[in-house]
């Protein structure tokens, strides 16, 4: 095991909770194992080891993640997509492939959505002219979780979200049966009307979205 992996995994292991970890596999579907750490007990041992501990170079941060993304234990992906976050100035150009590479692998809403929230958004911004390229193929391909992320990777964009791009994408998708693209066309836009309700006011009535995707899109607005 990596040595920056190592007193993480065994602070974790230390706080693991055997009556917890059931319900929480469970709860995944029976997917993935679980420590049995409650989130915030698990963030706090994350955030004071990030405060001190950091990665030297981009090859060691690809390491670390995919490591960390083998091991069997679900906090420890959940560990990775914090290290990787902390760690933005080591990022490159080619860091999408790492990127692409665990949204594909053991996919989940759990990881798939804190990719979204905190790589994508800052990925994208940091390499502006990767946007379109990849993130076309992701809304066009056959997997769900690579069209669920080019759906919501401007969620924090607020002002400066790309609606056509937006438009586009969700326009792609909407016919979609899958429970997960639904939910997440209602959530891009549900958080785009913190931004622009009449927005995505005028795009509900003008498009024929999911029922699903229609109540999410509009929760915010009703309320």
């Amino acid at each position: 095991m990596h040595t920056f992996i190592e007193p993480v995994y065994q602070a974790l292991q230390k706080e693991s909770d055997a009556s917890n970890a059931p319900g929480m596999k469970a709860y995944m579907l029976n997917q993935f194992d679980f420590f049995g750490i409650k989130a915030p007990d698990r963030d706090l041992i994350v955030t004071n080891y990030l405060k001190n501990n950091f990665l030297q170079n981009s090859s060691e941060l690809e390491l670390v993640i995919k490591e960390l993304w083998e091991l069997p234990q679900r906090e420890m992906q959940y560990f990775a997509i914090d290290v990787f976050a902390v760690h933005k100035k080591l990022w490159t150009k080619s860091s999408i492939k790492l990127i692409e590479q665990c949204i594909i692998q053991k996919s989940w809403w759990d990881t798939v959505d804190g990719i979204a929230s905190d790589w994508l958004g800052s990925y994208f911004k940091l390499f502006s002219e990767q946007t379109f390229l990849i993130t076309s193929q992701w809304n066009k391909s056959n997997n769900i979780w690579l069209q669920r992320s080019s759906i919501l990777f401007q969620k924090t964009y607020k002002k400066n979200t790309d609606t056509a791009l937006l438009s586009n994408y969700i326009l792609h998708c909407k016919d979609s049966k899958e429970f997960f693209i639904r939910k997440a066309i209602g959530w891009a836009l549900r958080e785009y009307s913190k931004t622009n309700p009449e927005w995505v006011i005028n795009f509900v009535a003008n498009n024929k979205l999911s029922p699903l995707s229609e109540k999410e899109a509009l929760k915010r607005i009703s309320k």
